[in-house]
């Protein structure tokens, strides 16, 4: 992670370290300096999001409106919304890493 850039909700990250790595999630919540709290929709509901080292994870400039508009208006975002935050920055950055069974 650069020094110069901080998380941001509705950010996209890539997992670096973990069982999850090398899946791309959104950042649904900032807790502190060092850990924000992460969900792809899929695996990772919004009920239940990861606790995550802000360390283990790359961050990519892509901030998800449709995330961030939902949080800010209700609280919440749906699950179907965090899925199609990633699948389209899977589509626009051409990334394979979304198959099951790997």
């Amino acid at each position: 992670m650069n020094a110069e850039s901080s998380p941001q909700v509705g950010q996209l990250v890539k997992i670096l370290k973990g069982k999850e790595a090398g899946e791309i999630a959104v950042v649904i919540a900032v807790v502190d300096s060092r850990f924000v709290y992460i969900a792809d929709g899929d695996k990772r509901k919004f009920d239940g999001p990861k606790k995550k080292n802000i360390l283990h994870l790359e961050f990519t400039p892509i901030v998800s409106s449709e995330v961030v508009n939902s949080l800010n208006e209700t609280g919440r975002v749906t699950n179907g919304k965090l899925r199609y935050a990633v699948m389209n920055y899977v589509r626009s950055a051409g990334i394979s890493a979304m198959k099951k069974g790997e």
